[in-house]
């Protein structure tokens, strides 16, 4: 969100920096392991689908100003277990806005996909406009479009405290202090190294992917990105692109996270490869082969799973983008159009409502549930 929004303030002629602990891209985040899935017909709030229509149209345009592939249109296999779980609300929310998308009974999604293996009370929602990024090519090209715009990147910066007075924001790292009339923080899972400036009702989660061997079935090219939703918990993953073996994470569970903790590898944890294994030997066999990497990355929850896209609830020139609660990643470009546009005119074309600070003053008990499924 952040390197996203610095392309679009350096474009607009902005005096833009961009303050990283890293090294972007890179692996204390929440954007490597090459892939993102990118769909469009979401539940809940209409916004989310409007957000990724444009955040497709962006992505096509950084692809053009770069000319580099950043999104493959794969499709997208939304299945589920009917038991469990219903698509009747995102197609719905699809039909009102012209989102093409394809229900399908279980004999039609054996016979389009062979390598699956679905009981037949499972359902699918099929989105043949969707697919996936490449997650670490997109960070890569708006580092590159924004310093040729005349931003400055400072990577391997840490920020140890933010403060504000007045019109002035100034950052403090352990390089220095920089000082600004406007601030975008968007530190991911780890916003809690941000407070007491701003403390959010932000969760960070340990979770992990995997790659597996896997037959000609599931190659790219002839299976598509998915997400699965079963007694066994909600899961993602992407075909076999260049022979690197079916991806698959859990969206759900997860350890809990501070900043300064250890993150434990792949692997430190049973669940880590056998959740996987257990959902593709039962669903996808012939992606259950010999595991050829493990990758770890950070959730940041919100206790309902929707962003956070507002102001400081005190000083109005910081911006704050956080709590993309795994499913964030496909909205970035459009995310960074956003900060860009509140921090240069104060306003946006974009129904960022939903994703108010103000919603968790509503009384516990009270707030809504998360996005499940809808999430991924």
């Amino acid at each position: 969100m952040g390197m996203s929004a610095g392309y679009q303030l350096a474009r607009r002629g902005v005096t833009t920096l961009l303050i990283d602990s890293f090294d972007p891209p890179h692996t204390q985040g929440s954007h490597h392991g090459e892939s993102r899935l990118i769909r469009h017909a979401y539940s809940g709030d209409p916004a989310y689908i409007d957000l990724a229509l444009r955040a497709d149209a962006l992505w096509k345009e950084a692809e053009e100003h770069s000319g580099t592939e950043l999104l493959v249109r794969s499709g997208v296999l939304n299945l589920a277990d009917s038991s469990v779980y219903s698509f009747s609300g995102r197609l719905a929310e699809a039909e009102k806005r012209k989102v093409r998308v394809e229900p399908l009974d279980a004999a039609e999604i054996r016979y389009r996909w062979p390598g699956l293996s679905i009981p037949d009370r499972f359902e699918a929602m099929y989105e043949p406009d969707a697919g996936y990024l490449y997650s670490e090519k997109c960070i890569g090209v708006y580092r590159q479009l924004a310093l040729a715009h005349g931003a400055e990147l400072l990577p391997n910066t840490a920020v140890q405290n933010v403060t504000a007075r007045g019109g002035s924001v100034t950052v403090h790292t352990r390089n220095g202090d920089y000082h600004a009339a406007a601030a975008i923080l968007s530190a991911g899972a780890w916003f809690g190294t941000l407070s007491p400036f701003i403390t959010l009702p932000i969760k960070a989660v340990r979770k992990v992917v995997g790659w597996f061997q896997s037959t000609p079935d599931f190659n790219a090219g002839s299976f598509p990105g998915f997400t699965l939703g079963a007694g066994e918990g909600g899961y993602y993953g992407f075909p076999s692109i260049g022979g690197a073996g079916l991806k698959i994470g859990r969206h759900d569970t997860g350890l809990e996270w501070k900043p300064g903790d250890p993150l434990l590898p792949f692997g430190s944890e049973e669940s880590d490869e056998g959740d996987l294994r257990r959902v593709l030997e039962a669903y996808m066999p012939g992606a259950a082969g010999r595991l050829l990497k493990g990758a770890v990355c950070k959730y940041e929850h919100t206790p309902d799973e929707d962003f956070i896209i507002d102001r400081h609830p005190v000083h109005a020139n910081v911006l704050l983008a956080g709590g993309f609660s795994g499913h964030g990643f496909k909205f970035s470009s459009a995310v960074g159009e956003i900060l860009a546009d509140l921090a240069t005119t104060g306003r946006t074309g974009q129904n960022i409502r939903p994703f108010s600070l103000a919603r968790f003053d509503t009384p516990p008990g009270q707030a809504q549930a998360g996005l499940t499924l809808e999430g991924i």
